[in-house]
């Protein structure tokens, strides 16, 4: 079995990054166009939880390409 890539492993932490900045996007128009920073500090959060929630669903609903379902299929017939 093949140790997981640079990127592989990364992948995660690429996707939190996104959903960060998406939440920090989010927290300072509500900031900016009401003044209240505990408003814009709810949104904010609210707006990570959703970035996350959709980034997950959409890596779940992506195909696997070739190299993945070589190593499906060798997870499945290693026992794994």
């Amino acid at each position: 079995m093949s140790e997981p890539t640079r990127r592989e492993r990364f992948r995660p932490l690429e996707l939190l990054v996104i959903s960060a900045i998406v939440a920090l996007f989010v927290g300072l128009v509500v900031w900016g166009s009401t003044r209240d920073l505990l408003l814009g500090g709810i949104f904010g959060g609210v707006g990570f939880i959703v970035a996350v929630v959709v980034f997950a669903m959409l890596a779940l609903a992506s195909r696997p390409d070739g190299a993945e379902k070589i190593d499906l299929d060798d997870q499945d017939r290693g026992g794994h």
